[in-house]
This record gives C-alpha cells, sequence and structure tokens, in this order.
C-alpha cells in the first residue's frame, strides 16, 4: 500500500494563493500512474479538482480550470496543487490520491478511481 501525506493547508484570505504538497512512499514505476487532488466539505461528496498522469496529461474540474494547477516533481516524490484567486468556496478538506494502474481519462476526477488516499489538509478562505 502506498502512502500518502498532504501538507499545506492553511487559513488564507480571499483572493490569496496557497500550494499544497502529497508526499509519496516509493511505488513500483508502471506505465500508468495517475496523481489527483480532490476536496470535500461535510455534507457533501467529494469532488474532482485536478489530476494528471504521470506522462504530463492533466485534466481539471470546469471550476478549477485557471486557478489551480496540478504538477508532479518525480525527483521528490511529491505532487502540488497550487491554488491562486482563492475564494471563500474553496473552503475544504483536500485530499491526494494516486493509481498505479490504467484508467480512462473521462473517469480521473471520480473518487472510484482510486485506490490510495491521503488523510487531507483543511483549507480555509475567509472573505
Amino acid at each position: 500500500q502506498v502512502q500518502l501525506v498532504e501538507s499545506g493547508g492553511v487559513s488564507v484570505q480571499s483572493g490569496g494563493s496557497m500550494r499544497l504538497s502529497c508526499v509519496l512512499s516509493s511505488y513500483a514505476s508502471t506505465d500508468f500512474v495517475y496523481f489527483a487532488w480532490f476536496r470535500q466539505v461535510p455534507g457533501r461528496e467529494r469532488e474532482g479538482v485536478a489530476s494528471m498522469r504521470s506522462s504530463g496529461y492533466t485534466r481539471y474540474a470546469d471550476f478549477g480550470q485557471g486557478r489551480f494547477t496540478i504538477s508532479h516533481d518525480s525527483s521528490e516524490n511529491t505532487v502540488y496543487l497550487q491554488i491562486n484567486n482563492m475564494k471563500p468556496e474553496d473552503t475544504a478538506t483536500y485530499y491526494c490520491a494516486a493509481r498505479f494502474s490504467y484508467a480512462q481519462s473521462n473517469s480521473l476526477l471520480s473518487p472510484s478511481t482510486y485506490e490510495n488516499w491521503g488523510q487531507g489538509t483543511q483549507v480555509t478562505v475567509s472573505s
């Protein structure tokens, strides 16, 4: 089981920026490695924010286009989520996820696609 540990969640004011980090334990390299960020607020379903394949292909939720950027540093085994121009509605617990087998591109923002999850990091945006 691959371990994922998120960090970087803080409280910021509307319009601010932050970068979330997700460190992964070692894993066997394959042709199909996918990373993703999700978020969840109490009482609502977990929703996909951004995903990427290790080859560089990325996919974003509609609300994330232009404000969210997912990236991966293979040398550090770390996945990042940069969030700019933050809004109060971005307040949520953010989770990192990973998958190490083939997945269809249209499933990359679905929580059921991923078998490996972090514990989450809280992000709060005040107006």
